[in-house]
């Protein structure tokens, strides 16, 4: 008898947690806001955010304007990648002009 009011005490106790039921759901997505120097093209903008997308666990990327530092906001999923990937993706990033440098830099890192 004792151990079926133990039982019930804790499955109301559960239910009647709200804190329980948050503690199931997954991280959601996070964005933030990338500055990289280096950036000369259109092309270099595209390739940078594509190379940024095929991150798992990246939704998104999309890159600013041109110029002495451009932007990039980035939506992702901190549960399957971080910052330190998406900023090391960015830096591996082949040239326009040419593949085998590395001219990318996130500004801040």
């Amino acid at each position: 008898m004792f151990k079926k009011i133990i039982i019930v005490v804790l499955i109301f106790t559960a239910i009647g947690n709200k804190s329980f039921a948050t503690n199931i759901n997954p991280l959601t997505d996070s964005t933030i806001t990338i500055k990289v120097k280096g950036v000369t093209c259109s092309a270099d903008l595209k390739t940078l955010a594509d190379n940024v997308k095929e991150l798992k666990g990246v939704s998104d990327c999309k890159p600013g304007k041109m110029g002495p530092t451009s932007v990039f906001k980035i939506t992702f999923n901190p549960a399957l990648v971080g910052t330190k990937e998406i900023y090391k993706a960015i830096e591996n990033t082949g040239g326009c002009s040419d593949p085998n440098d590395r001219p990318y830099k996130v500004k801040g890192n």
